[in-house]
């Protein structure tokens, strides 16, 4: 912990700490998201409970981007690699 004296600082000390938590608890969250797809994807399971869980990993990293959690090209970026496994374990399948 930083030891603040101007009544400021601690303010922002404050902030900055709240702050870290919640973005580490959001990557986190992201994390979760697309280790399920890729155990999905591992696992060979159906097409349309693959894309579910996809689903629900885009929308966990765009609201991260959105908020400035992740950068949008760092999002883009994953979502196109689990992306790219996804509609492979689809075309295997079909």
């Amino acid at each position: 912990k930083t030891v603040a004296n101007i009544k400021s600082q601690e303010k922002r000390n404050k902030q900055n700490e709240k702050r870290r938590a919640r973005n580490a608890q959001v990557k986190s969250s992201i994390r979760t998201a697309a280790k399920k797809v890729e155990k999905a994807v591992a696992a060979k399971q159906s097409p349309e409970a693959v894309k579910e869980l996809y689903v629900k990993f885009t929308s966990t990293i765009d609201k991260a981007a959105g908020v400035g959690v992740v950068h949008k090209k760092n999002a883009a970026r994953k979502k196109s690699r689990v992306a790219k496994r996804v509609n492979a374990l689809a075309k295997a399948q079909s």
